[in-house]
């Protein structure tokens, strides 16, 4: 018995040793020990794992080599290391990671946020730019963005479920976004019909999706995991993707049954599409067309509304700033009338309030990319196929980046403005390179105005004197992980104008 042990010890030294000596030749990153046989650092994870990555960057340094199973991952961390990955590196990390999320929610990876750099990826971005998220589309759509924002106002005034006085914001601020997402989509609100049932569907099925696709799944690393019973998780997301399927091959045949014919201009995405289809049916299939529509209202949805519920809880746990922003908002708007899209470049404190709040809580901690290529990083050879694992949340908390990073100061960004390489990568709510969110202009301005006429309208309290519980959920995105629960009620100069709504 002996000798096998010992037999099978030096496999796994001179396997270790080599390793070891292959990694000093080549000079990657710093990397943990011990690298495990077989799981390599799947130990190390912890939840939520932005904050225990964050740990080995600080333990271990800014550039860390990780082995996950049988995936080689690059950990960054500082906001230099990001700079060199997404300029001079740009396109050797251009691609995504093959993980089965890509293939179960990203339609086999054909979405544009799982697409590989690729022709096929250039043409949904170029389409979706064009299309829907072009500066003269965001534009010409500030009136449904208003109209969305006055439907909230008279939700929040007239709330159909009150507790104890006390009301969910979660679930509106939600249906506020998913409205705009939808009309600008479909042409038509959720709320249209009084389609209660469809909006819980959708917020059902978003939550669940960026739940399950910040979940840490084994097979991802180990691929014969599968084989041995781990497939939990992968029929959650097929589950999730038939669903996905019959919601968005829904919203496609409902454009397809009408006959109005408008003007390119006038008509909404899906009917552009559609007409795209019939000139290009290879490049335009109802698949890539689901694909691309899931991703716009996940996403789009999602990303704004919990960094409006993240903003809004800040704000009662931080009175003093909320005060400060209804004093900016009545010298800019006054009481006569709501403020308005235009009254947002006015309006530099309440920008310093959303970045302050991304900065603490990015919709998005991690971000994920995959080289294409050998390439060369802070002097340390990164080999192809490596997945790139940026740390969001630890460089927009770290205290060599921000001074007194835990502290909530949106003061820090008077006099700046911008966002991404406008802060030197120390601050990148939205990615930042070629894969950088293209609905940055869109998801802004519809943060600013919502957030904007809420404080405007309303005087907000806590249900209670106990601090709003700021403990982040689970999720690709991070959500809180309970459900803001308010007091308010209507600003005494606000009545008159808002008795009129």
């Amino acid at each position: 018995m002996e000798p096998i042990f010992y037999i099978i010890f030096s496999i796994i030294a001179m396997i270790w040793i080599t390793k070891v000596a292959l990694g000093k030749i080549r000079n990657l990153p710093p990397s943990p020990f011990p690298c495990l046989p077989i799981v390599g650092h799947l130990y190390l994870l912890r939840s939520p794992l932005y904050r225990a990555l964050g740990k080995l960057s600080a333990r271990h340094g800014p550039m860390v080599m990780l082995r996950l199973g049988a995936r080689r991952v690059f950990l960054v961390s500082s906001p230099e290391a990001v700079e060199e990955c997404l300029t001079t590196n740009d396109i050797t990390f251009a691609n995504r990671p093959r993980l089965l999320a890509g293939k179960h929610l990203g339609f086999d990876y054909t979405t544009i946020n799982w697409s590989s750099h690729d022709d096929h990826w250039r043409s949904l971005r170029r389409l979706v730019t064009l299309e829907l998220l072009s500066s003269y589309r965001v534009r010409t759509l500030s009136v449904i963005r208003a109209e969305e924002v006055h439907h909230l106002v008279k939700k929040v005034m007239y709330p159909r479920v009150v507790r104890d006085g006390t009301m969910e914001m979660k679930s509106m601020l939600f249906e506020v976004v998913l409205n705009l997402m939808m009309t600008m989509i479909s042409g038509r609100r959720c709320d249209d019909h009084g389609d209660a049932v469809m909006t819980r569907r959708f917020m059902e099925i978003v939550q669940e999706s960026f739940k399950v696709m910040g979940a840490t799944n084994v097979s991802d690393y180990l691929p014969w995991w599968k084989s041995v019973g781990g497939k939990q998780l992968e029929k959650k997301m097929m589950a999730l993707n038939e669903k996905w399927h019959v919601l968005m091959q829904d919203l496609i045949e409902e454009q397809r049954r009408k006959t109005v014919v408008k003007e390119l201009e006038k008509k909404n995405l899906i009917e552009v599409l559609l007409m795209l289809q019939e000139t290009e049916p290879e490049n335009h299939s109802d698949e890539v067309i689901k694909g691309l529509l899931q991703v716009l209202i996940s996403a789009g949805t999602y990303t704004s509304s919990v960094t409006m519920e993240w903003m809004l809880s800040l704000l009662l746990n931080n009175p003093e700033t909320l005060t400060k922003a209804h004093a900016e908002i009545d010298k800019c708007a006054g009481e006569d009338r709501l403020v308005n899209e235009s009254d947002l470049s006015n309006l530099p404190y309440l920008r310093c309030i959303i970045n302050e709040t991304m900065r603490k809580y990015p919709a998005a901690p991690l971000i994920f990319h995959e080289s294409g290529k050998d390439c060369m990083v802070g002097g340390y050879h990164i080999p192809s196929r490596t997945m790139l694992l940026m740390n969001v949340w630890a460089m927009q908390n770290d205290p060599n980046n921000w001074e007194d990073p835990k502290k909530f100061k949106p003061e820090r960004f008077v006099g700046l403005e911008g966002s991404g390489n406008a802060y030197n990568y120390k601050l990148m709510p939205f990615g930042a390179g070629r894969r950088r969110c293209p609905g940055e202009n869109l998801g802004m301005r519809m943060i600013g105005l919502t957030m904007a006429t809420l404080i405007q309208c309303f005087e907000w309290e806590r249900p209670s004197n106990e601090m709003i519980d700021m403990t982040e959920g689970i999720g690709l995105i991070t959500p809180k992980s309970k459900p803001l629960v308010v007091k308010c009620r209507p600003r005494g100069k606000m009545a008159k104008l808002l008795s009129q709504m």
